[in-house]
């Protein structure tokens, strides 16, 4: 009786176990269609519209033939190569910047289930007013650090190839890439992992939301990392199982047709479809399960299922 009191939406309001987790993350998807699988698909279908159209467009203007050889191409057709390609680069690009506002609309419509309401498209959209830039800002900055540290080890090599011998230079690698990937884990889960959900959900700039995924996954690594890692090989899974047959339907038509001509349409086209098929499932998933993980440590460590109840109008005297 107590369960049911207390759990007025999606998910119990009480520290969540993985299965409780899984379970409200379907809910939520299942009962906001719109704002997550809908948000999802809309933001892939839009940006991988521009390559298919770009390419459709070079199919009919120059020879887009993959059997030609270098001295075969003329100027234009190397041009439209590079124009069909470059083209579907900038759709991925643009799909990832829109994935980043769905993953803001997610953690708000993750909240809202938490007691029960259930965000429309545009409601989850409005939500997200006023951190928009945040949000890409805060990608930016995390992403920028990914790269700082790849980069900075990457360095690191320089002086140890050129000063030391083979054996040597085999001795460190040993020693340091093990603990350098022991160090990408320990960044993804303590600093990259839960500032989104917390600067969409609290009054807090880019610095304070990091600052507040530090302090929620202190003595919480463990956990976080294993639901966080089976996250993401669940998610992975389950979408390239939902994008093969596209794929394989793909290579099917063009290997029957017998024609080159249109073989970089067909790549292209496969490639946004699989990519839009991916992204309707990956992206809300992975961010449901992370706004959860959020909500999680807050009822752990912050008597937030308190403040919870009390928005939903449960009374815990």
């Amino acid at each position: 009786m107590l369960g049911a009191a207390h759990k007025p939406g999606a998910l119990p309001l009480r520290p969540l176990g993985i299965g409780d987790m899984y379970d409200a993350a379907f809910r939520i998807i299942r009962f906001n269609p719109r704002a997550t699988v809908g948000s999802a698909v809309l933001v892939a279908a839009v940006a991988m519209a521009i390559p298919v159209l770009v390419t459709a467009l070079l199919t009919w203007t120059v020879d887009l033939s993959l059997d030609q050889g270098g001295d075969d191409m003329s100027g234009a057709d190397v041009a439209g190569m590079i124009g069909a390609f470059g083209s579907l680069g900038l759709g991925s690009i643009l799909q990832s910047i829109g994935l980043i506002l769905v993953t803001g609309m997610i953690a708000h419509v993750t909240a809202a289930a938490a007691i029960g309401k259930r965000l429309t498209l545009g409601e989850a959209w409005r939500a997200t007013r006023g951190k928009r830039w945040r949000l890409i800002g805060l990608t930016l900055l995390l992403g920028l650090m990914l790269v700082a540290i790849i980069a900075g080890y990457a360095l690191s090599w320089i002086p140890v190839v050129m000063l030391l011998d083979g054996g040597q230079v085999l001795l460190y690698g040993v020693l340091t890439v093990p603990l350098f990937l022991c160090f990408l884990v320990w960044f993804w889960v303590r600093v990259y992992y839960l500032p989104v959900p917390a600067l969409m959900l609290e009054q807090v700039g880019v610095l304070g939301a990091i600052g507040r995924g530090f302090r929620l996954t202190r003595r919480q690594f463990w956990r976080t990392f294993g639901i966080a890692l089976l996250t993401v090989v669940i998610a992975q899974v389950a979408g390239s199982m939902l994008a093969m047959p596209i794929s394989l339907l793909g290579q099917g038509i063009l290997m029957g047709s017998g024609s080159v001509h249109f073989a970089v349409l067909a790549l292209v086209l496969t490639n946004a479809l699989t990519s839009v098929v991916s992204a309707a499932f990956v992206a809300p998933f992975t961010t449901t399960v992370a706004s959860l993980q959020y909500l999680d440590q807050r009822m752990r460590k912050e008597a937030f299922d308190v403040e919870l109840m009390s928005r939903a109008g449960i009374t815990t005297s």
